[in-house]
């Protein structure tokens, strides 16, 4: 157990009061202290939480014992689950610890290690990067180093690729000069791999993947959960790499590649994102994301493996599955392998596309900066490289209304972390509110100055308490298109299922200060009609989207939407062979002369194994003929569950 000697100068501070005192001997300030520390140590956190309550109080005074106080409350918060109230601790004692107390460097070590975790586990990955290199410089030893790094890589990956490789580097040097053991070897050759996959170099992906397995002992029956992702890992840049058979003697190796038996539909729940979005995702992009169930059913974890479309798509599919829940019987009804180390292939969901509301904002903030003369900067290709001199930008502007583009510019940046934007929106909000900007520009700002200051804003219930508030705010309340805009954020925040979504979207549509025309009435219409379709009213979706002004084209829509006259497919010879089973969501279109066109999986478990299998079952699939007039298709975004199940 660390120790740190506080300030005598406290001690007698630390003297409760005459009668307390009579009762018994009052602990000094140490023994209070390390009385603490054992608690917190222990199983009840809530007391070793309620006793740095009573040291924060005793020490008060004292920026340097205060500052240790608030980093070792923090991690007691963090485990109780209050992460908001934690990162906040951390972040205030932080501020109060000398950088250059040496005897304080543990404090700091955990504190960014802390904060980094709490990142990590909200897909934050920008700021949890950003935590790991401040914990890699106050590591004091080979593992503490070793411990930010693995962490730096894992996160960097999905940010800044080439921040990521030079942790890499960084690590190597590290594990050269020292005696690493296995597991750790493992799991630094995991992260290599998954580096490579997504920069695109397979052949050294599968050396690093191949490796991770070989030092967890190879392709023995035993099998945890570290196994099992090394040996996905291989398997998957083998079948990248187009080596089917090795990578099935690694996927056979994993667990995957079984369905539950009985009516459990395992797929239910797993929703991909809508196309669009705030993602901006596209029909083509896809990723592989490992995910972990809790005992009631909610996401524990969700984290990207692999992505084509690039590091911003691989959050948005991991994001969207840390959204997924199941009930706490279907939860237990899961085999081990998928509650705790599943992997699925994802696309989105084309069926009802929508643009991104706070996308639609930051145009209306643009649009106006442009027009006083003031634009600002398009997006840079490479966030990383650019922001160097972004920074420079924003020094250069002063503090005045010219700096508002450089801060805006570096509030939209990826790689920027949650903390800074924060501050950066807080600044341009004052800005654009001094200058009078149109409501939605400064709703823009606000909101990003609300969201990035929760480490939590991902939970239903914390986007709820901090974006909610501003529908009874100025400018806000008065400006049919903010309301509008906050309702449909809010709507697409909540739990699927929620009966506040429909509320939510009824609000909009109702407000006669909105425009019948108006794209966010339209959005709110089309959210409707998924709702509707969702629960099988095809009746309320077709109405709901005639209102919308849209040209309906969804199967779930027309009114004559086709019959299946027959079905196509077979089980792959290959995963029939291996043993394999598994499922695809696939979603196509119908032509008018009944074929299948633009078939492709949406969600595929396991990943790659029947995506290709999925999608040739719908594409061979025959639809009855319809009339439509010039070649039209009979209807659009057919979505179809296909299971393929090897008879027992």
């Amino acid at each position: 157990m660390r120790t740190v000697v506080m300030a005598m100068a406290l001690a007698g501070a630390a003297i409760g009061g005459l009668a307390a005192a009579q009762q018994q001997p009052a602990l000094s300030v140490q023994q209070a202290f390390e009385a603490a520390e054992k608690l917190s140590a222990g199983p009840d956190k809530a007391a070793g939480l309620a006793a740095w309550q009573a040291m924060e109080a005793r020490v008060g005074g004292n920026p340097r014992s205060r500052g240790i106080v608030l980093v070792r409350k923090s991690a007691v918060l963090i485990a109780l689950d209050r992460r908001d109230e934690g990162v906040a601790a951390a972040r205030a004692g932080l501020a109060l610890l000398p950088t250059g107390d040496k005897t304080l460097r543990q404090d700091r070590y955990d504190a960014y290690s802390n904060l980094a975790g709490v990142a990590q586990a909200s897909t934050d990955f920008a700021t949890a990067a950003d935590a790991y290199r401040h914990a890699e410089q106050e590591a004091g030893g080979p593992a503490e180093t070793l411990g930010a790094l693995r962490g730096l890589i894992q996160t960097a990956t999905f940010t800044d690729p080439a921040a990521a490789a030079a942790a890499v580097t960084r690590a190597d040097a590290v594990i050269a000069a020292n005696k690493v053991d296995n597991p750790l070897l493992a799991d630094f050759a995991s992260a290599r791999a998954i580096l490579a996959l997504n920069t695109g170099d397979l052949p050294r992906a599968t050396r690093e993947a191949k490796a991770a397995v070989k030092l967890l002992g190879g392709l023995t029956s035993k099998t945890d959960l570290r196994d099992a992702a090394a040996r996905s890992n291989a398997a998957l840049a083998l079948l990248l790499s187009g080596n089917k058979d090795d990578a099935r003697e690694y996927m056979a190796m994993t667990g995957a590649g079984r369905v539950p038996s009985g009516n459990f539909n395992i797929g239910a729940a797993m929703a991909p994102p809508d196309c669009g979005g705030e993602a901006g995702l596209k029909p083509a992009d896809m990723a592989v994301v490992q995910f972990s169930v809790a005992d009631d059913g909610s996401v524990l974890l969700a984290e990207p493996i692999y992505a084509a479309g690039g590091p911003a798509v691989a959050l948005a599919f991991a994001r969207a599955v840390r959204q997924w829940a199941w009930s706490r019987e279907q939860a237990e009804a899961m085999p081990k392998f998928l509650r705790y180390n599943a992997r699925v292939e994802l696309r989105c969901n084309a069926a009802f596309p929508r643009p991104s509301i706070t996308d639609g904002l930051m145009d209306s903030l643009i649009a106006w900066s442009a027009d006083r003369g003031a634009p600002i900067p398009d997006e840079p290709e490479n966030p990383a490289q650019a922001l160097a001199a972004q920074r420079a930008a924003l020094a250069a502007a002063g503090s005045g209304p010219a700096a508002l583009p450089p801060l805006v510019a570096l509030i939209r940046s990826p790689v920027v972390p949650r903390e800074e934007k924060t501050a950066f929106a807080a600044t341009a909000l004052q800005l654009a509110q001094a200058s009078k900007a149109p409501a939605t520009a400064q709703l823009a700002l606000d909101l990003e100055m609300r969201m990035n200051a929760s480490a939590d804003i991902w939970r239903p219930a914390t986007f709820r308490r901090t974006v909610a508030p501003l529908l009874e705010q100025a400018p806000y309340a008065g400006d049919p298109r903010s309301r509008a805009a906050i309702r449909l954020l809010l709507a697409d925040r909540e739990r699927s299922g929620s009966e506040r979504v429909a509320t939510l979207l009824d609000q909009v549509v109702a407000d006669p200060a909105l425009p019948p025309t108006d794209p966010l009435r339209a959005g709110a219409l089309i959210r409707l009609a998924s709702l509707a379709q969702q629960r099988g009213d095809d009746a309320a979706a077709k109405a709901a989207f005639a209102k919308s002004g849209l040209t309906a084209s969804q199967c779930a829509l027309v009114g004559d939407a086709p019959k299946m006259v027959r079905t196509g497919g077979a089980f792959p010879e290959e995963a029939q062979s291996w043993g394999f089973e598994g499922f695809t969501r696939t979603q196509f279109d119908i032509a008018a002369n009944g074929k299948v066109l633009n078939s492709r999986a949406i969600v595929s478990y396991p990943p790659f194994i029947f995506t290709k299998a999925g999608a040739e079952t719908a594409s061979t699939s025959t639809f009855a003929k319809t009339y439509r007039p010039e070649g039209a298709l009979a209807c659009g975004a057919e979505t179809r569950n296909v299971v393929f199940r090897i008879p027992h």
